[in-house]
């Protein structure tokens, strides 16, 4: 996805979704989109119209600017192939059981096929059955679920993702000490791999690093300050923290900042925005790992279109990770898929 946009084009259009996504706070967690990309004002809709594609994307959530940036491409993809699509998530990353329901609406409509990131990789295996008796591809998105149903995933290898955080983490703290995990939860594909892909590099390639405290904070940025101060304050020699997803990081800066531990604690994330971007240019964060966010939104559009057609997908579509820090953030690959 990055090869078919210009980075000028690419930030053009995440900031005409991000002050479209503002404009529209008052219905923070739906967002709907035509072919045509206008805005619809609600996720609700109706059923699809005789003879149009009609494609729900169910998100994870919707309160980070990830969330915006994967409605960018999929919005684009709709675009692209004429096809109308929905965006919509629940307000935090932890409301699973709202996420069912929307999943339960969006079937309600009769889609031509639809997106899904799952938050727990299990409650939603009901429902997506159902999708399949009834000859509606699943495309899952960012969070796997742990089935065969969906036709193809289109998300990052967070195993290997969060094995290069890890690498990053003991290079910076010199290959000892303690360190420590903030998770955004242990339900999801994504929380799952990229705790087990952070743990597993550490404890087979590095011996003289010992993970003190793993905890899961639902992705909220408050949550997981309090839990990374905690954290601190049980081990005051503490070396670093890894934070596993946008909100997890924020909450691990947040919380070196108040503890007044900036330069003392190695702090690396994963995802982008502009705290953590922020971060890394005044030096509180170290660096972190970001996906392709538009590419991931663009690339399950684009699937899911292919699978209406009755084409041939791969089960994975490996959409890309990428490590930032200092010294490569302004390099125009990394401003490719970063977002503030």
């Amino acid at each position: 996805m990055g090869k078919k946009l210009s980075v000028f084009a690419l930030v053009l259009m995440l900031a005409a979704s991000l002050l479209s996504a503002c404009g529209n706070a008052g219905n923070a967690g739906n967002g709907a989109s035509g072919g045509d990309g206008s805005s619809e004002g609600g996720a609700s809709g109706g059923s699809a119209a005789e003879g149009e594609i009609y494609i729900p994307i169910i998100s994870k959530g919707f309160q980070h600017q990830f969330w915006q940036a994967v409605k960018l491409g999929a919005e684009q993809a709709g675009q692209e192939l004429g096809v109308r699509i929905t965006f919509e998530g629940p307000e935090t990353e932890s409301q699973v059981d709202k996420q069912i329901e929307m999943l339960q609406a969006a079937l309600d409509k009769k889609p031509s096929a639809i997106g899904f990131a799952a938050l727990d990789s299990q409650a939603s295996i009901p429902l997506l059955k159902k999708a399949q008796e009834n000859n509606i591809p699943v495309i899952a998105f960012d969070s796997g679920v742990e089935s065969d149903i969906p036709v193809t995933t289109a998300s990052t290898d967070n195993m290997a993702a969060s094995a290069l955080a890890a690498d990053k983490m003991a290079e910076l703290i010199g290959g000892e000490g303690k360190i420590a995990m903030v998770v955004h939860d242990q339900t999801s594909v994504t929380g799952v791999s990229r705790r087990d892909g952070f743990k597993k590099q550490i404890e087979e390639k590095y011996p003289n690093i010992q993970i003190v405290d793993i905890q899961y904070g639902g992705g909220d940025h408050l949550k997981s300050t309090d839990l990374a101060k905690a954290m601190m304050q049980a081990h005051p020699d503490l070396k670093g923290i890894f934070g596993a997803n946008e909100g997890s990081a924020v909450g691990v800066i947040n919380a070196v900042t108040e503890m007044k531990k900036e330069g003392q604690i190695v702090v690396i994330g994963f995802d982008s925005g502009k705290a953590q971007i922020d971060a890394i240019k005044n030096g509180t964060m170290a660096g972190a790992i970001t996906q392709n966010p538009v590419g991931i939104g663009y690339e399950t559009v684009k699937a899911a279109v292919a699978a209406i057609k009755g084409e041939k997908l791969e089960p994975q579509i490996d959409t890309g990770f990428y490590w930032y820090d200092k010294n490569n953030i302004d390099s125009e690959e990394i401003k490719a898929v970063i977002y503030e």
